[in-house]
């Protein structure tokens, strides 16, 4: 046999087609693979691929601009800068945080809270400052190569309030939108990280102002650093709010700032009469609006809650006081209203400083008394006693009841969500029920008709009754914003004409009569007519009030001051108000200082 000759070798046959049947088999596993995940799972994975690469950031709209009365600006959009990280993981977005919380001194606390927002937001850029200042970003830029992938620097529309806490109250401020904000009807749609008005008009008139935002498309690597713009998705342009103006009088609420005795808390309100157009609301003390742009610091923050004086209470629209002796028209005009007395109406028993009833002594604030006086007397000097007396013919639960045709015992309206109603019992079984069935029943009437006792009123709420008083008996609603639409139809006094004139007589006696209790603060070119108002403060010295309103024959202004602590509302209180209404007048009929002071 050939030595080239093969044996022969039968398992090689064997194993040959199974060899190739398993290749083939194989092969097509392998097709039908790449066949489900090239065609069928090509979406799927296309996308999985773009969620790595590809980040979605939100582009922040311009907010609207908000002007006065004048067209002067008072809040306003500057350009500024945001820190982003765009996290592939908890793990790097905690990595990333800890790097910039290093360079821009971020506490731990905040740290930790922008991670926990993460938590529940995964799929959300981070925010990491919304208001970053141009060293900061320059910090960030310095270090980019040893810092972790994903951080991106956004420019970004920062608020900025030009007049600073002159006008805090009134326009608000904004931050970041909270989680119990995002539950809240009026914030529907809304995701996290938006920046919203916190309070003021800012917070009111947020829809308005917020705009739509929009979004651009980044490009990243495997190590998250960013490559670029990605060009395969369209960008959606932002869509920036919608301006607002104002009925605010800047150099008004300049002016009633100025007026205001730094060494006290308290409020200013000015409105038209007719149209409810609120010229001031001034509240202090103030704080600066910008101090909460971009999320204010921990310390200037615990300042600012801690302080004794309050400053971001709003006391014009917020704050309840006891309205002393400004309450006294309400009665007058309800006793008036329903025949109990008239202008010419005397009480039984004369003002000798003090009323004796049931073994009790009511003091009048002047402890010489004021003599037999007829209501419209009692107007003039504000004779506590014969509103004592007044009070008890009317009856306890007629002036419970009767108040609130007179708007009492509801908010007034105003475009701002802090508006309050006021404290005023509803019936004498409140007094009940807090006080047990007796015992109240002698001082309730005495105390409620000369605005003391369980009556708290708002200044803005006091101004608008007044403002009611001046034009024609119709309750104004005051209006902060003029695009803004009446919530609801004006509510009139159930006064006629010749009761509400001679009401708006007894008032300008206060002012303009020789024994009037607010004499002194007459003006020398215009007929002030107001009331002057000293009510009890059981935390010390009484607070002083007045309200008043100009020309007393055609008003054009109502103003309202009170001064926590200031004492008497005819020494401290009136003289403001009277320089603020003047100051309006006067700016209204171009007039300058020197012919105020000449009287002419």
């Amino acid at each position: 046999m050939s030595a080239l000759a093969q044996p022969p070798r039968p398992h090689q046959e064997t194993r040959g087609p199974l060899a190739r049947w398993f290749v083939a088999v194989a092969i097509l596993a392998l097709g039908i693979q790449f066949f489900r995940i090239q065609i069928l799972k090509h979406s799927t994975y296309a996308l999985r691929s773009d969620d790595n690469r590809i980040r979605e950031l939100r582009v922040e709209p311009a907010r609207g601009t908000l002007y006065d009365r004048t067209g002067r600006v008072v809040a306003e959009n500057v350009p500024g800068y945001a820190i982003v990280v765009l996290p592939l993981s908890a793990d790097s977005l905690r990595v990333a945080l800890e790097h910039l919380g290093a360079i821009l001194g971020h506490p731990r606390e905040k740290t930790e809270r922008l991670y926990s927002a993460y938590r529940q937001h995964p799929n959300l850029p981070v925010v990491v400052e919304n208001n970053a200042t141009f060293a900061e970003v320059s910090a960030v830029e310095e270090r980019r190569a040893y810092l972790p992938g994903g951080i991106v620097i956004e420019a970004a529309p920062k608020r900025h309030y030009p007049w600073g806490a002159t006008l805090a109250h009134v326009v608000g401020y904004v931050g970041e939108i909270s989680e119990a904000d995002l539950a809240l009807p009026q914030f529907e749609g809304y995701e996290p990280g938006r920046i919203v008005g916190q309070t003021g008009i800012e917070r009111a008139y947020d829809r308005v102002l917020a705009g739509s935002p929009g979004k651009r498309y980044v490009e990243v690597n495997a190590l998250g650093r960013l490559v670029g713009d990605f060009r395969g998705h369209e960008k959606v342009a932002p869509v920036p709010g919608s301006d607002l103006h104002l009925n605010i009088d800047l150099a008004l609420q300049m002016k009633a700032a100025e007026l205001f005795p730094d060494t006290l808390a308290g409020a200013f309100v000015a409105l038209e009469p007719k149209s409810g157009s609120v010229l001031v609301l001034y509240s202090a003390p103030e704080f600066d609006p910008n101090a909460f742009v971009g999320g204010i610091d921990p310390t200037v923050w615990n300042e600012l809650s801690n302080s004794p004086g309050r400053p971001l209470f709003n006391r014009a629209v917020s704050a309840a006081y006891a309205p002393g002796s400004t309450f006294k028209l309400v009665l007058a005009a309800l006793a008036i209203n329903d025949g109990y007395a008239g202008v010419d109406t005397r009480m039984p028993i004369p003002c000798r400083g003090a009323l004796l009833y049931y073994g009790r002594v009511f003091k009048d604030w002047t402890p010489i008394g004021h003599g037999a006086l007829d209501l419209n007397g009692a107007i003039r000097e504000s004779c506590d006693v014969y509103f004592y007396q007044l009070g008890l013919k009317v009856g306890l639960e007629r002036i419970l009841t009767g108040v609130r045709d007179f708007g009492f015992g509801r908010k007034t309206g105003i475009d701002l969500q802090s508006d309050i109603a006021g404290v005023f019992p509803p019936s004498s079984a409140w007094y009940d029920e807090r006080y047990g069935a007796s015992g109240w029943t002698n001082s309730v009437v005495l105390n409620l008709a000369i605005g003391q006792g369980e009556n708290a009123q708002s200044v803005l709420k006091m101004a608008q009754f007044y403002a009611a008083l001046a034009a024609d008996g119709v309750l104004p609603r005051p209006r902060l914003v003029k695009e803004a639409t009446l919530a609801e139809p004006a509510e009139r006094l159930p006064l006629a004409d010749e009761q509400l004139a001679a009401l708006r007589a007894a008032l300008v006696e206060v002012v303009n009569a020789p024994s009037g209790t607010a004499r002194a603060s007459r003006l020398a070119r215009w007929t002030l007519a107001g009331k002057t108002g000293t009510a009890q403060n059981p935390h010390g010295e009484d607070h002083a009030w007045f309200i008043g309103f100009a020309p007393a024959e055609e008003p054009a202004i109502v103003a309202a001051v009170v001064l926590e602590g200031g004492g008497s509302g005819s020494a401290a209180a009136a003289p403001l108000a009277a320089q603020l209404i003047e100051y309006y007048l006067a700016s209204q009929s171009g007039l300058k200082g020197s012919e105020l002071a000449a009287g002419g």
